[in-house]
């Protein structure tokens, strides 16, 4: 996805930053259009993204840049960015290496409002979270 710097350009420019310079990015798997989990960006996460072809974001709780799969090994290759019509949100079309969510799942949404009014999780963990991270 190594995108030309004018085009790196032209996207930074046409996003609506909010207040304190970050852009939500839902990420959905370009094949399946599962929505995999939203994450925030700044102008930095967006440029490694377009230069890298892999997925980094801006963590709020952490308050720095983050490669995602970094510590899991869970990449996430970019295949495809869009912008709302707002210019306030990503689409992020990619292919998910594991699974997306650090509890273990395939999408960070595993769980489910069933007509019953419950939360259920209908499909099993993908991976162990245990084994695929640093835990102290």
């Amino acid at each position: 996805m190594n995108a030309s710097t004018d085009a790196q350009t032209s996207l930074r420019l046409a996003i609506r930053w909010n207040e304190a310079g970050l852009v939500p990015a839902i990420v959905q798997d370009s094949g399946t259009r599962e929505v995999l989990m939203l994450a925030w960006m700044n102008a930095e996460a967006l440029e490694r993204t377009l230069a890298s072809g892999q997925t980094h974001f801006y963590s709020r709780s952490r308050g720095r840049l983050w490669h995602k799969g970094e510590t899991s090994g869970h990449i996430q290759t970019v295949e495809s960015i869009a912008i709302d019509c707002d210019g306030d949100v990503l689409l992020i079309g990619v292919n998910q290496v594991g699974g997306a969510c650090h509890e273990g799942y395939r999408t960070c949404f595993f769980r489910k409002h069933d007509q019953s009014g419950n939360l259920t999780i209908p499909d099993p963990p993908v991976f162990d979270p245990q084994s695929s991270y640093n835990n102290p």
